[in-house]
């Protein structure tokens, strides 16, 4: 495979899938597919009728069609892995429980609602419908390591402190505000401080102008400390004590200094909400824009590459990434400008069959005669734009 991280394999994506694990010397850590939606318009893979003749509700057919294929999808999955599916309301019921009958709804981890349209179709009779989703599944729940935070769900404004060097930070309070966490279920954890409020100091011993601080909830009842007495004589200055206004009368409490700019690995993360909005992972018209500007306006509704780049960001830079509805090769773009940002090194396995073009469609007129065509063509333009290399393989 050489040193290409965007590969392409145009077939059935049901006869490629059992094939990956040998192609790619192991199993797959993350699965992104944007499948046919089922609007009522024909889709690829179709079929109406059961083997006794009798025809199938358009539903049926679609879920008859997605079945095995995710059957195969967890097949090459790793154990550790995930799988994201897009879909929008006309199957979202019938796929949630479709993916609960292969992946087991134990390892759901999340519906996830995306605004890919701010304005809303204004079509059609009803609401302005704005949103899709994005169905979340684990391989095993148990042992994913998909981290469901990023450092883009972080927000500055959440800091408003400074230090005189410029450092952000905020005040959290070092007492465990959860009753369930009190000095009966967590003892090492309640006991005193003492702290100066005129200069902040807190100590777990006693120093001269302290006084002695005892954890306790609003009510007066006793609390404990989110830290441990080691941990606090481990980071002194990182603890502050000051006093606070109640209606019953000012009081002495003690905070943690709480740093935007982490020092941990990747920095600050936050887990990521379940609804996604335009601005933070682009819309509708901001894919076809990234797909016009490479390959020009050659398929209808592409996904944004931020989209999916948030998607990559819960799996480690290093994943194998696997999209078997590859469409317009959103997914590939989106991994090779990841990469190029972090310095990973995913590879991104783009699947797609030959399913021709409509003629008199955009894309038929710019000489792209299957669906395939589109999907290498954004591809090789990725290669030459943003980097990563492109080969095509053949199963």
């Amino acid at each position: 495979m050489g040193e290409a991280r965007n590969l392409f394999v145009e077939g059935d994506n049901l006869d490629v899938l059992p094939t990956l694990p040998a192609l790619l010397g192991g199993p797959v850590d993350l699965v992104y597919i944007d499948p046919p939606y089922n609007t009522g318009n024909d889709f690829a893979y179709r079929d109406d009728f059961r083997s006794d003749g009798s025809r199938r509700s358009r539903h049926q057919a679609w879920v008859a069609m997605m079945r095995p294929r995710l059957v195969a999808a967890r097949e090459v999955l790793a154990e550790t892995g995930a799988i994201f599916v897009s879909i929008d309301d006309n199957e979202v019921a019938h796929l949630r429980l479709l993916m609960d009958e292969v992946y087991g709804e134990e390892n759901l981890l999340a519906q996830v609602v995306v605004n890919l349209n701010p304005k809303g179709r204004q079509l059609g009779k009803g609401f302005a419908t704005n949103h899709e989703y994005v169905l979340v599944y684990a391989r095993d729940a148990r042992r994913t390591v998909l981290d469901a935070s990023s450092p883009d769900a972080v927000d500055e404004r959440d800091f408003p402190l400074t230090t005189p060097d410029g450092r952000r930070f905020r005040h959290l309070p070092l007492r465990n505000t959860n009753k369930k966490f009190n000095p009966l279920t967590a003892r090492t954890l309640h006991f005193a401080l003492w702290g100066d409020p005129a200069s902040g100091r807190v100590s777990t011993a006693p120093f001269e102008g302290a006084v002695e601080i005892e954890p306790v909830f609003g009510d007066g009842r006793p609390a404990v400390w989110r830290w441990s007495r080691p941990l606090i004589d481990e980071r002194p200055d990182d603890v502050v004590c000051r006093v606070v206004k109640a209606r019953a009368g000012d009081r002495i409490d003690v905070y943690q200094r709480d740093w935007l700019e982490r020092d941990t690995p990747g920095g600050r993360r936050k887990k990521l909400r379940t609804i996604w909005l335009a601005e933070e992972v682009g819309s509708t018209d901001t894919a076809v824009a990234e797909l016009k500007e490479l390959v020009g306006h050659v398929f209808e509704s592409p996904k944004p590459t931020g989209l999916v780049r948030r998607i990559l960001g819960t799996m480690p830079d290093d994943a194998l990434v696997v999209d078997f509805f590859a469409g317009s090769g959103t997914t590939g773009h989106a991994v090779a400008l990841q990469n190029a940002a972090d310095g990973g090194t995913r590879r991104c396995v783009s699947i797609n069959s030959a399913e021709p073009t409509r003629p008199g469609s955009n894309a038929h007129a710019a000489g792209l005669l299957s669906v395939a065509d589109i999907t290498r063509a954004r591809l090789q333009a990725v290669a030459d734009t943003v980097g990563g290399g492109y080969e095509e393989l053949s199963v």
